[in-house]
């Protein structure tokens, strides 16, 4: 069985690979990692990693290693059968109870397909041609002003598809009352201005409530990150950097501000003055320039927060039925782009505050709001059709 495994190069820092059943690690795989690794957040390169070890894995069962670079259509369609029946068999009568969700299955596609596009431009590798369908012959009609879209017209597209269900394409939210009961699950004000909990676990979910920002980029921030408003708006500059010691990292490397409330404000000073007293009794020094989310109570001391740390913590608010059965932190990034589409905010300051690539992005995946909104309008059909009616002139 083929593992992914993290690993600590001497003076780097850590990464992931891939190694085979007999530990060796897997050569075409650990090539395609290697040169995007300067691109990619180390959470970005354990998530391909993984699909890739899964893949080796399939290749390994079938006994087909060595054929990994002359695949084909059934092969990868095998590949998806095979991770939805438990890894063990390709066909199944019984749909496992646990299968993996058609999102996991489509990143694990997803990640497959990248690997064979690489191998096709640097070394001729023919399997991405036989796993792609051209450009159509007709592109599709387009929206209003997509012209101004950076992005070039519809290129290929993968033979292989993952069936979803017809009604699950919008993302996941939380109400407002879940939010809340999560930030109090984590914290509750108390009298005299004290705080009862872990007041980083509320600020770090707030922040996310607020922003929209990603997981990766909360746990990017320093301290300076988070701009006082001092009679004008308070924001946070969300700075791409590659030094951050727990791996997080800004997708795609781009800069933005995003402005926020007083309440937050005023959550990030109680926080600030918590962390303060804790950096001060360990005898640490605390900058400017020092992680804001960091380990407050567990070793090490004020080493800047892991994702990991912050997935324990959402399993332990699901377990005592805080929040909506299978909530993760990413729910706060929708939950705040629909807030704000069902405000009237446009959406290309939506995509802006989103730190999305091209506003279509962010079309694609909220255009429901709006669509939503129109069709309730069209509720009242018949006051607009009666304006149709034209008196018989004979």
């Amino acid at each position: 069985m083929a593992l992914s495994l993290a690993v600590l190069p001497s003076g780097g820092r850590r990464t992931w690979t891939v190694v085979d059943e007999k530990y060796r690690t897997v050569a075409p795989v650990e090539e395609w990692l290697e040169a995007h690794r300067p691109l990619w957040s180390p959470n970005t390169v354990r998530g391909y990693a993984t699909s890739l070890a899964q893949w080796w894995t399939f290749l390994e069962q079938r006994d087909e290693t060595a054929a990994w670079g002359d695949v084909g259509v059934p092969a990868v369609a095998g590949f998806l059968s095979w991770l939805r029946n438990g890894r063990t068999v390709e066909h199944a009568l019984v749909v496992q109870e646990d299968a993996p969700a058609p999102e996991t299955l489509e990143a694990r596609l997803a990640a497959l397909i990248s690997f064979y596009r690489w191998q096709e431009a640097v070394f001729s590798v023919p399997v991405a041609g036989r796993l792609m369908r051209g450009a159509p012959r007709r592109a599709p009609a387009r929206g209003l002003l997509a012209h101004l879209d950076a992005r070039t017209g519809p290129g290929p597209s993968s033979l292989v598809r993952v069936r979803r269900h017809r009604h699950r394409g919008r993302p996941p939210l939380l109400l407002p009352s879940e939010i809340q009961a999560v930030l109090d699950g984590c914290a509750r004000p108390q009298a005299g201005g004290e705080w009862a909990g872990n007041l980083r676990d509320r600020l770090l979910f707030a922040l996310l409530a607020e922003t929209g920002m990603r997981l990766g980029e909360a746990l990017g921030l320093r301290i300076s990150d988070f701009v006082m408003g001092r009679g004008g708006t308070p924001h946070v500059e969300i700075v791409p950097r590659e030094d951050n010691t727990n791996g997080a990292r800004v997708k795609m490397m781009r800069p933005r501000r995003v402005y926020v409330g007083a309440d937050l404000e005023r959550l990030f000073t109680d926080y600030l003055v918590h962390l303060a007293v804790r950096a001060a009794d360990a005898g640490r020094e605390l900058t400017a320039a020092s992680p804001l989310l960091v380990n407050l109570d567990r070793p090490p001391l004020l080493a800047a927060l892991k994702e990991g740390t912050v997935r324990d913590k959402t399993a332990a608010l699901r377990k005592k039925g805080i929040g909506p059965a299978g909530w993760t932190p990413h729910w706060f990034r929708h939950t705040h782009a629909t807030a704000l589409l069902l405000a009237g905010t446009p959406e290309w300051v939506v995509s802006r505050r989103l730190g999305h690539a091209h506003v279509q992005t962010t079309l694609d995946l909220y255009g429901w709001v709006r669509e939503d909104e129109a069709l309730r309008a069209a509720a009242n059909w018949k006051s607009y059709a009666s304006a149709w009616q034209v008196p018989d002139a004979r």
